[in-house]
């Protein structure tokens, strides 16, 4: 501890004479040095400094968050802004797949399960379909890295993302628009107002509406500019009720629908024994006799109560969400005949989902060194989903497989805080989960069902968490966690060769320790943290090889450690930086695992005596060992506004698409890059600006099909664009 204190003085000492302190020091007084604002955030459900919760926690917000959206990208876009989070889709817009520390799940079936939850206005979103509403009107976005169980909902064994919206409040009429307009006639305009209807009553209403023109030509049927554009449009409308300081109550009504191209699988884009692209490549053209469509209408609501009795808080949180009609449609194979081995042609989609959530908790106000929170949670998810395969050259349904599932599940959770002294703070918790899944298939059509056409799987499970918090000074913090993490039982429909699968429960048991400081009189700020965890049961996704199949497994056991750091900091009064970067490494340990190859493609893993490929030893598919990012903003502060230059940087090393290792499906290591040139005046009131993103037109193979030659699929090509905003 003492060493660690006078580290922290050198800090000090060494920033007194470095040129930029030297600089503040002589020409303004210590009061007009820039300084960091104060983060906090809700990680353990309570508004915290963010330097004394004991999670390795990163923060999207204001500025930050506008420059990622500007191009209208969807949720995707997160994906290596903060150390350690990945996001990806074989589905385009809709169906987004989160990873937190290399910890995720490929499953892209209709009730596929994740181990990363994200989480809306305190409102678990479940169901893949559910965690690609758009970002628009947020207060901020949280990302919570290792296991989160205790206090958040369900299936969180990975972290959690958590987005918050802007809420709204009576001070008065306030609010935002925000226009762009950029590459291929994309196009947005966002908007929200805060409109207070008494001294006790507040609305605020937030909108969005995307477009992006098609510009793909298809060169089997000559037709130009079929595919790759989308609309999208999404609401949110917030009451505030707030008679006084002991209640309030704010109430959501959300939506959103979105239609368009789905993911563009390319045939033959992989260039044999390489993972380069094959010669001839064209973004703007495609060779496909299939079609391509896809269309989402989703709603939702929410009421979140609050009582102030005093000694403690009352919290009551009600949440619905629907999944009216989702479809997605794509040519899988990627190409026309002649150019693929055999051609394949899906669809498939949800109908009539709904979702109920009932969180009640109850939140200590001690003015001593003991506090505590406890709550019970309920969750009711009911929804059909199905898949159909159709005949590319007739456009034809050949085979229709429908199932239903209902999911209940239900907690029982509770923490405790205790104050040793001033420096030292001890955490700990414990949650009872019960869960219970029925799934069947409702109707098969040309598919010959093999096993059983309905199953049951019912788990409980105990979780518990427990660190510490030690304030080395008033800047610096460290801390230590344990925590166990659980996900329950998945279920995957059969298909024409393989019946109904059910993946077992997965448990965690996740290690890490950090430190967080503000540095130079919170010129600066700096994390660092370290993880070692170990997953049992793993699910895990296994697609073809030879044919379009999936199923679901186990895996015996995976390891998984890695560092994660970040960095803000004034250089000057007008230059500001940010960085970040992590480390990951999985590993799957399971010797008796392995899986169809597909034949097309030239495997580097052990095959054994069946011809299977042995994917023990091999990392997690989608995990990129080294990621970082990088953002630098310059101002000049003119007579009446303000000139800025803003960069923003990602890069990512190589990942394995699937669970055995091929030269063709690894993707290589990208790099993209953002630059923004605007002026600001009147306050910051409004704001013109310039845009590019992808600036370099880096072009990468992101994915692939496993089981029809070597189709692939592509990054977003560069773009450039003009955006107005305004307040009011």
């Amino acid at each position: 501890m003492i060493k660690l204190s006078k580290m922290h003085k050198r800090l000090l000492a060494l920033s007194a004479v470095m040129p930029m302190g030297a600089a503040v020091a002589q020409t303004a007084p210590a009061a007009a040095a820039p300084q960091l604002e104060t983060i906090t955030v809700t990680a353990q459900r309570r508004t915290e400094n963010i330097k004394d919760v004991p999670v390795s926690v990163s923060t999207l917000k204001d500025e930050k968050l506008d420059v990622l959206v500007s191009g209208g990208q969807d949720i995707r876009l997160l994906s290596g802004k903060v150390p350690s989070l990945s996001v990806e889709s074989t589905n385009g817009r809709t169906l987004p797949r989160f990873y937190i520390r290399g910890y995720g799940n490929t499953d892209f079936s209709a009730f596929a399960s994740q181990p990363v939850s994200l989480v809306y206005d305190d409102v678990v979103q479940e169901n893949g379909i559910l965690k690609g509403y758009p970002i628009f009107d947020l207060a901020n976005v949280e990302v919570l890295r290792g296991p989160q169980g205790i206090l958040f909902g369900r299936n969180t064994p990975a972290g959690v993302v958590k987005f918050e919206s802007a809420k709204p409040n009576t001070n008065g009429i306030e609010g935002y628009y925000n226009l762009s307009l950029a590459t291929r006639n994309t196009a947005t305009v966002e908007g929200a107002a805060n409109i207070p209807l008494s001294k006790e009553w507040a609305m605020r209403v937030s909108t969005l509406r995307q477009h992006r023109d098609n510009f793909v030509d298809n060169t089997f049927t000559g037709q130009n500019n079929v595919m790759e554009g989308y609309n999208e449009h999404a609401e949110r409308v917030q009451f505030l009720y707030q008679p006084g300081t002991a209640f309030n109550a704010l109430f959501n009504v959300h939506s959103r629908t979105t239609d368009g191209s789905a993911r563009l699988f390319r045939a033959n884009l992989i260039k044999k024994g390489t993972n380069d692209f094959t010669d001839g490549y064209d973004f703007t053209k495609i060779n496909t006799n299939g079609q391509n469509m896809q269309n989402l209408s989703t709603n939702g609501a929410n009421a979140r109560l609050t009582w102030d009795l005093g000694a403690v808080k009352l919290f009551s949180i009600t949440g619905y969400e629907a999944v009216d009609n989702y479809f997605s449609r794509g040519d899988i194979d990627g190409g026309a005949p002649g150019q693929v081995p055999f051609q394949v042609e899906t669809g498939g989609g949800l109908t009539d989902l709904k979702q109920y959530t009932q969180e009640f908790r109850v939140e200590s106000k001690n003015a001593g060194p003991l506090n505590w929170q406890s709550g019970l949670y309920y969750f009711s998810e009911d929804g059909n989903g199905y898949s159909n395969n159709f005949n590319s050259t007739t456009g034809a349904q050949t085979s229709h497989l429908a199932s239903h599932q209902r999911n209940k599940a239900w907690a029982a959770f509770g923490s405790v805080n205790y104050a040793v002294s001033d420096a030292l703070m001890l955490r700990g918790g414990l949650r009872y989960t019960n869960d219970k899944k029925d799934f069947n298939t409702v109707e098969a059509v040309n598919v010959v069902q093999t096993g059983p056409n309905a199953v049951s799987e019912s788990k409980s499970k105990v979780n518990w968490d427990a660190s510490a918090t030690y304030k080395i000074d008033k800047d610096v913090s460290a801390y230590a966690r344990v925590a166990t993490g659980f996900r329950a039982p998945s279920i995957a429909a059969a298909n024409s060769t393989v019946p109904i699968t059910v993946a077992d429960a997965e448990t965690i048991v996740s290690y890490e320790a950090g430190i967080k400081a503000d540095l130079f009189n919170r010129r600066a700020r700096a994390s660092v943290s370290v993880f070692d965890y170990d997953v049992k049961n793993q699910q895990l996704t296994v697609v073809g090889g030879t044919s379009n199949v999936t199923k679901l497994i186990n895996a015996a056991k995976t390891k998984g450690r890695g560092v994660e750091a970040e960095l803000e900091a004034f250089v000057t009064s007008d230059f500001k930086v940010t960085a970040g970067g992590s480390y990951n490494f999985t590993e799957i340990r399971d010797p008796s695992l392995s899986m169809d190859k597909n034949p097309w493609s030239t495997v580097t893993n052990p095959v054994n005596a069946a011809g299977r490929v042995v994917i023990d030893g091999n990392p997690l598919p989608r995990v990129p060992k080294w990621s970082f990012n990088a953002t630098a903003k310059y101002n000049w502060a003119l007579e009446n506004g303000n000139l800025f230059v803003l960069t923003d940087w990602s890069y990512r090393s190589t990942v394995n698409f699937f669970l055995y290792e091929a030269k063709e499906f690894t993707g290589k290591e990208l790099l993209e890059g953002g630059l923004r040139v605007g002026y600001n005046w009147d306050g910051g009131k409004y704001e013109v600006a310039a845009f590019g993103r992808n600036i370099t037109n880096t072009q990468r193979i992101i994915g692939a099909v496993d089981f029809n030659n070597l189709t692939g699929m592509v990054n977003e090509p560069r773009q450039f664009g003009v955006q107005f905003k305004g307040n009011f």
